[in-house]
């Protein structure tokens, strides 16, 4: 039986951290979103990005900088080495839509082929678990990495917000069990025509585009089309039973 370890009441619902054996689970509004058995589908969800970019994964590192003071702390950029940084900025950029359990995050930080690292987290919960509570054992190395940036806000408000003007080479979303099965009724904004084409506002020319959902939607491969990208794909993660997770895929033309 799960042990509830956390639980609290937000501006979007109620959120829940509980324990079952070893793992951890996340629920929102008493919908499953995601534990830490596995984590498969949030790594690939980062490596497709990477691979559509055309940059090749670089192999898994236990990268000397993720010893530092953590990103979103506006001290640390003036502290690293310039060299560092400038190498930071010849390397694609990734926002990572929602901190979950930390596996997207872990995944790119661990990787030297990503410069620039953002994650955006509405849930002050969720960012409390990684800061001081349990899931800090998979997040912390990632979050004091000097090339990540944690941002504490509501994904679909930051992607539509004019006075936000920082843009990526890759936007890897996974906030809902996917664009036909959204967590909290606002989220289904981001799988519209202005989502997806706020989305692309994001997205530097040739950028990526992949969305995590835990089935196939024909749909929103039609909507990502509609919307100006290109290249449009999906790949499967199997599972255990029933139908494969996916991520589906698209690029901003350049």
């Amino acid at each position: 039986m799960p042990v509830t370890l956390d639980r609290r009441e937000g501006p979007y619902g109620e959120v829940v951290l509980r324990q079952r054996d070893d793992h951890f689970e996340i629920i929102a509004n008493g919908t499953f979103l995601m534990d830490t058995s596995d984590g498969r589908s949030e790594r690939l969800l980062v490596d497709a990005a990477l691979q559509a970019l055309g940059c090749p994964r670089t192999g898994r590192t236990a990268d000397a900088r993720s010893t530092g003071t953590h990103g979103n702390d506006a001290r640390s950029a003036g502290t690293r080495d310039k060299g560092a940084r400038d190498e930071d900025a010849h390397r694609p950029s990734v926002l990572i839509g929602g901190l979950g359990v930390g596996f997207s995050l872990a995944h790119a930080a661990a990787d030297p082929a990503w410069g620039r690292i953002a994650v955006v987290e509405r849930e002050q919960a969720i960012i409390d678990w990684h800061r001081e509570g349990p899931l800090a054992a998979l997040s912390a190395p990632a979050l004091a990495d000097p090339r990540t940036a944690l941002i504490h806000a509501d994904l679909v408000a930051y992607v539509h917000d004019p006075d936000v003007t920082d843009t990526y080479d890759a936007l890897c979303l996974d906030i809902d069990n996917g664009p036909d099965w959204t967590v909290t009724e606002g989220n289904d904004g981001l799988y519209s025509p202005s989502g997806l084409a706020a989305c692309a506002r994001r997205l530097n020319p040739g950028g990526v585009l992949a969305v995590w959902s835990a089935r196939p939607s024909a749909d929103f491969e039609e909507s990502l089309r509609n919307a100006g990208f290109s290249g449009v794909r999906t790949e499967e993660i199997p599972v255990a039973r029933g139908v494969p997770d996916v991520v589906h895929l698209g690029i901003r033309p350049a």
